[in-house]
């Protein structure tokens, strides 16, 4: 499953803004301000909505009128179209939510799942919700009866302010709906802390990363116990990546804890931790998210950059697109810097334009004169610095 176009109305500083054509690695840059994790928090709405309900989603974010544009009134819409094998075929799936708010009560306003039976017509409804009442069809896979003949299901949720994927998506017979939350619970919005990543954890079991990093000595235990070929994977990349790396570990205290262990070829004794450069804990963790044998179809990562090495931003870029073009998934990130992006090419790069209050997305790869520099070997962080990127000049 795929992410292939996001449509967003009155999300903040995004009042209408369509991003077509989402490539497997998706590169966002703009200047401070522009809405560079505005956009990534499309993402970790989604998730908090379905992990809870949308009045709780929007208070973590100040509560309605925070989200909602300045000065717009209305409802806040969010649109995703995706990929999905439905039936031995894959369908283009769109995913579209509304949400108001009234008498200071947060609703959904409206939610559906549509997408087309067959190669012609207009897309068909499979799941379509207002205010915590709706229906959804069941048998999804019976494409070749009339419309009267399709099981549709009317439901009541038991508040207008929960999402019908949240509760329907735990059924099987509803195919769309339990992808789409599969999909959502899946994925990964980066907010890595090497602060929270550094000290030493309580023995306790971990397989996938968390957003922050604090239980990264528990998930390289867990391979390093569980998954020995993809561990040994990860370390023979620390070893290319940084220079003196030869080891590294998972160790038990005797109180009881975990700590990491880095060792250094010119050293008898290795460093926890602690007294390893933050450049190091971070490639460590980004290693093991991007080699997890049960990958997040979905990665948001903010400003990568941050405590590492400019030599290693071009190496890292190219881990994220070897990543997503094994097939484990999308990765999406945020940048403010030119060494990294150029690793990028045209069609992987978006950038940010805030104007009057609001912010509209451009993309590098429908702007002939950026094809044609990068064409003739100009390198795109170079392009990005010297303007060609229109109103989005990183100085």
């Amino acid at each position: 499953m795929r992410i292939e176009s996001i449509k967003l109305k009155n999300y903040k500083l995004y009042r209408d803004i369509e991003v077509k054509n989402i490539s497997d690695l998706v590169i966002i840059v703009g200047a401070n301000g522009s809405g560079k994790s505005t956009f990534f928090d499309i993402f970790g709405f989604l998730s908090d909505a379905l992990n809870g309900n949308v009045r709780q989603a929007l208070q973590r974010r100040g509560g309605f009128r925070e989200v909602i544009s300045r000065e717009q009134s209305g409802f806040i819409e969010i649109e995703l179209q995706f990929k999905l094998a439905i039936a031995e075929k894959e369908r283009l799936v769109t995913y579209h939510l509304e949400i108001g708010e009234e008498k200071g009560q947060a609703f959904v306003q409206r939610e559906i799942l549509r997408y087309k039976r067959g190669a012609y017509g207009s897309p068909f409804h499979f799941l379509d919700f207002s205010k915590g009442q709706g229906y959804a069809i069941s048998n999804e896979e019976d494409f070749d009866k009339p419309d009267e003949e399709l099981q549709r299901e009317e439901q009541k949720l038991i508040s207008p302010d929960i999402l019908a994927i949240k509760g329907l998506g735990q059924f099987e017979r509803f195919k769309a709906a339990n992808a789409f939350r599969s999909f959502i619970e899946s994925w990964h919005v980066s907010d890595f802390h090497i602060e929270a990543a550094r000290p030493s954890k309580e023995a306790g079991y971990a397989e996938h990363l968390s957003s922050t990093g604090e239980n990264l000595p528990l998930v390289a235990q867990y391979m390093f116990e569980n998954q020995r070929e993809d561990f040994n994977h990860v370390l023979e990349k620390m070893k290319r990546r940084v220079p003196g790396i030869s080891n590294v570990t998972a160790e038990p205290t005797i109180d009881g804890r975990i700590v990491l262990r880095f060792q250094d070829g010119a050293f008898k004794d290795p460093f926890i931790a602690k007294f390893v450069s933050d450049g190091t804990i971070k490639i460590f963790a980004y290693l093991l998210l991007l080699h997890d044998p049960n990958p997040h179809p979905l990665l948001c990562i903010e400003e990568p950059e941050n405590q590492l090495y400019s030599s290693l931003l071009i190496e890292l870029i190219e881990e994220f697109r070897q990543y997503a073009e094994r097939g484990k998934g999308q990765v999406l990130v945020s940048t403010h810097s030119p060494e990294l992006l150029n690793g990028a090419k045209p069609e992987e790069v978006y950038w940010l334009v805030k104007k009057d209050g609001y912010t509209t997305i451009q993309q590098a790869s429908e702007r002939a004169e950026i094809v044609q520099l990068f064409k003739e070997g100009d390198k795109l962080g170079y392009l990005w610095s010297e303007n060609y990127f229109k109103d989005s000049n990183p100085k």
